[in-house]
Order: structure tokens, then C-alpha cells, then sequence
């Protein structure tokens, strides 16, 4: 296979220019959402090519994260075997392997696992199989390594293995329910009176520097005219 270069942000098919990359660890591209482990996270790499493996590695990196890889194809199927994953990034191409036996080994040593297929050789046939066996998604090469990094993210949330930190919620809820109010035209006292909630608290509750009740959250969300389950659904999606 081609191998690949690193440049700021993205992975392209070319020669590396050295073995360094300019991808930002995963660490550092959620620090302003303040997400933190539940747990350890454990992820493997599965590319022929060594420097992909490194390059990726690199940009998951993560003082709770434990990043291996595996690029000898004869060592595939028994990494596999061992230890459980959590997410699995498979480069569906391999030389000397068949992609579905690849799958059929991930479905019998690695049922928990996400798998997220990356390929230089995408087809509706390679496609049609990943969905057949309910990867988590899949990415064509080039790709950029930041949206690598925000699968990988999502992924790890949908698990419940990165969540958010008490202060990072309250400030996102807040966010949420401060451009709701002011999408609808409303000031913070017309606020305070359609919900009966004091001024004061509604604004430390923008600015969330206080929890809100789940009885003030519902009085917010009457206020809004909305459900408070879309007030989180607001806060998820912009994570």
C-alpha cells in the first residue's frame, strides 16, 4: 500500500517527509468541553503500514488512553484474541488477509468492540459489507485526522467511556438556554417572569456558575417552549 504523509490536520497519500506529525493529541481538541474518562480506554490500530499506525497513535493520544497497534498481517487475528477493545480502527485493505475473514475475527474475539473501517480503496461493495457487520463508521483515505479524532470522540461517548464534567454541563446547559432566550427576543427579567425563577438565578444559570433543579429546568423549558429533553439534546449535539 501508498504510504502515508502527515500534514497540519489531515493524512495524505504520499511519501512521509519525516516521523513526526502535526496532529494534536485527542486530548487536546476536546479541552474546552472539558470531557474526561470513566474508565480506561483501550483502542487498537490494524494497518500493514507502520507509519499510519504511529501517525494515528499519535493523534489519540491520551494519559487514560491505551493505544497498541498491529501492522504485521500474520499478527492480526492473535492481537485480536487477547485483550478487549473498546474501538478498533481497521484499515479494510490489508495484503495477505481477506477483509471478511478480518470481520469474522472481530466478531468472534471482539463483540464489544467499535469498529471504524478506513480505507484508500472504498467501493459499495467494502461499504455494504461494513454495514453488514454494523461498524461504527467508515472513512476513505485521504482523510483529515481531526475528523478521525471527533469519530473516535463520539464513538467513546456513545459508550459512556468521555463524558462531561459537571462544570463543562452546567456551562453547555447554560449556553443552550441562553441563545434559546435570546433566539426568541426575549430579555432576562420577560424570563424571569414566564417562569417564575428570580433573575439572578436565571443568570448564574446562563452563565453556569449554578445547577439548575430539574423543577427550574422544566419551568425554563415552558419558558422556551421547548422540552428539556432538547435542551440536552442541544448540549449532546454541540459536544
Amino acid at each position: 500500500m501508498v504510504p502515508l504523509r502527515i500534514e497540519p490536520g489531515a493524512l495524505a497519500l504520499a511519501p512521509p517527509a519525516n516521523g513526526e506529525t502535526s496532529a494534536a493529541p485527542l486530548r487536546q481538541t476536546k479541552d474546552h468541553h472539558d470531557l474526561y474518562c470513566a474508565g480506561e480506554v483501550r483502542i487498537l490500530v490494524v494497518d500493514d503500514d507502520p507509519g499510519v499506525c504511529r501517525v494515528i497513535q499519535a493523534a489519540l493520544g491520551n494519559p487514560d488512553f491505551t493505544v497498541d497497534a498491529v501492522a504485521e498481517p500474520a499478527q492480526v487475528e492473535a492481537r485480536l484474541q487477547g485483550k478487549p477493545y473498546h474501538v478498533i480502527i481497521l484499515d479494510y485493505v490489508i495484503p495477505g488477509l481477506e477483509s471478511e475473514r478480518v470481520l469474522e475475527w472481530l466478531r468472534e474475539h471482539q463483540p464489544d468492540a467499535s469498529i471504524i473501517v478506513v480505507t484508500g480503496y472504498p467501493s459499495i461493495d467494502s461499504a455494504l459489507s461494513c454495514l453488514r457487520a454494523r461498524t461504527y463508521d467508515y472513512l476513505t483515505k485521504p482523510f483529515q485526522v481531526a475528523h478521525l479524532q471527533r469519530v473516535v470522540t463520539r464513538c467513546l461517548e456513545s459508550k459512556g467511556l468521555l463524558r462531561l464534567s459537571e462544570a463543562a454541563l452546567r456551562e453547555s446547559l447554560g449556553a443552550a438556554i441562553r441563545e434559546r432566550r435570546k433566539a426568541l427576543g426575549l430579555t432576562l427579567a420577560q424570563m424571569a417572569r414566564r417562569t417564575n425563577v428570580s433573575l439572578g438565578y436565571l443568570s448564574q444559570i446562563e452563565l453556569g456558575k449554578n445547577s439548575a433543579s430539574i423543577e427550574t429546568l422544566y419551568r425554563i423549558s415552558l419558558g422556551l417552549g421547548t422540552k428539556m429533553a432538547d435542551l440536552f439534546q442541544t448540549v449532546q449535539s454541540s459536544v
